[in-house]
This record gives C-alpha cells, structure tokens and sequence, in this order.
C-alpha cells in the first residue's frame, strides 16, 4: 500500500509546483501587459497562449467589463492559492491515510 501512498503524495507535490508555475506565468503575463511588448515576441506570444484558456471564462464571469482594469489575473491566482492550501494538503492527507 505504500506504494499508493507515496503515489498521491507525489502527484500532490507535483500540481502544486505546476500551479506555483503557472501563477507565475499569469504574473509576467501581467506585467507584461503593462508595457507596451511587441506582440511578435515568442515570449509574448507563449505567455499570452498559455495563459489566455484559463483568464477568457474568468473575464466572462467578472461583472466588471467596463472600468478598463482586467481583474481575471488576480481572480485565477486567488483560485491557484485556493488549490495550493486546499487540493494540495488534502491530497497529502489522503495519500498518507491510503495504508490505515
């Protein structure tokens, strides 16, 4: 059964680097937005194709359209946080009470 254990444990830590990286991905997304960045830049491009899937359904249900500050970056890394201090230990819970 430790083998279980050990896997949940694993795939835990795992989402939560993904996820730290990811929040770190909307962040220079962000700030990159802020700055006049030439839309050509691989960079730019990479950040905005990766990002852009998860931030479009946010800014659909935020109700604040029109006052010229996209607030969906901060909402998604609200919701990263969620998960890290949700999702993450409960599945380090789960995995260590796999073999009880």
């Amino acid at each position: 059964m430790f083998v279980l254990q050990n896997f949940i444990v694993a795939l835990a830590k795992v989402i939560d680097v993904a996820l730290t990286v990811y929040m770190w991905l909307i962040i220079f997304r962000a700030v990159v937005s802020w700055v006049n960045a030439d839309p050509y830049n691989k960079i730019v491009i990479f950040l905005y194709r990766a990002t852009e899937p998860v931030l479009r359904p946010v800014r659909r249900l935020l109700p604040m359209q029109n006052i010229g500050i996209d607030f969906s970056p901060m909402a998604v890394i609200l919701i990263i946080v969620f998960l890290q201090y949700f999702l993450v230990p409960t599945l380090i819970q789960v995995g260590g009470s796999v073999g009880r």
